[in-house]
């Protein structure tokens, strides 16, 4: 990506970016509930999808790419949300340090 133009047309998906709070249930237990802290436009590049099996289940894997324009508050541990789908983030660096994009390796959460 160094250098790289990315043309304004590519942000074209709105996505919703979610920060987890933990809250005690009383029986020394938490839930965790999600809260909108950002909606913006990004572009979204499907990398991969395994299916792998393992103790007795599949387990479902699909990652994507999303790249946005530079903003705070971006971590790994929060989400993002596209309509009915859930992206994980779980890396979170500006590819060629110029301040201009992020990118997010995300794993979509599978119902």
């Amino acid at each position: 990506m160094r250098g790289e133009f990315i043309d304004p047309g590519a942000f074209r998906h709105e996505l919703v970016l979610e920060t987890a709070t933990l809250t005690g249930d009383g029986a020394g237990g938490h839930q965790k509930t999600w809260a909108e802290a950002a909606t913006f436009l990004a572009r979204v590049e499907p990398v991969s999808a395994q299916s792998r099996f393992g103790a007795d289940q599949t387990l479902e894997s699909v990652t994507h790419r999303v790249t946005l324009r530079m903003r705070g508050g971006v971590e790994a541990g929060m989400r993002l949300r596209r309509g009915g789908r859930v992206y994980d983030i779980v890396t979170v660096h500006d590819p060629d340090e110029s301040g201009r994009y992020l990118v997010c390796r995300v794993r979509e959460a599978l119902p």
